[in-house]
């Protein structure tokens, strides 16, 4: 599904002429709220329900390079789910629909209130069953990072 469309913005080009790692990670950030405005979590939702999400892990892989001006789409699918985390993989692809990176993501909801873990609100919950769920596990999710001599 796709949430964002956006570009590299000028200030997110490093001294190598290219998008800055950190600037991957902010435009997943940007498609995180994409996101919870998706299932009803912008502004108004979040005063409404008492009710946030906090990312808890990222696993970011870069895939090529983006460059200024270049357009970008973060698109997202649901890996798996229960009453209050959702496991994510957003890929940002280029217009023509190369892959330049993908962050496998945990997000859990939270009740603002008390700033603790709590379930989804109803009308939430409710629009998260709506989002695109992978159908065979992703190559690009559950990935770990090592090198090969197998040490861990």
């Amino acid at each position: 599904m796709a949430l964002l469309d956006t570009q590299v913005l000028p200030e997110w080009v490093d001294y190598n002429g290219h998008m800055n790692d950190a600037e991957y990670a902010r435009a997943f950030s940007l498609g995180v709220e994409a996101l919870m405005e998706r299932i009803g979590l912008d502004a108004e939702g979040r005063q409404r329900h008492g009710y946030t999400i906090y990312t808890l892990e990222t696993h970011l892989c870069y895939r090529r390079a983006a460059h200024e001006h270049q357009a970008l789409c973060i698109d997202v699918t649901l890996l798996e789910r229960d009453a209050k985390r959702l496991h994510v993989l957003f890929t940002m692809q280029d217009t023509a629909g190369n892959l330049l990176a993908s962050s496998e993501q945990m997000l859990m909801g939270i009740d603002s209130v008390n700033d603790r873990p709590a379930p989804f609100p109803g009308a939430v919950d409710a629009a998260i069953d709506t989002l695109p769920q992978a159908d065979t596990w992703p190559e690009l999710a559950g990935r770990s990072i090592g090198l090969p001599s197998g040490k861990r």
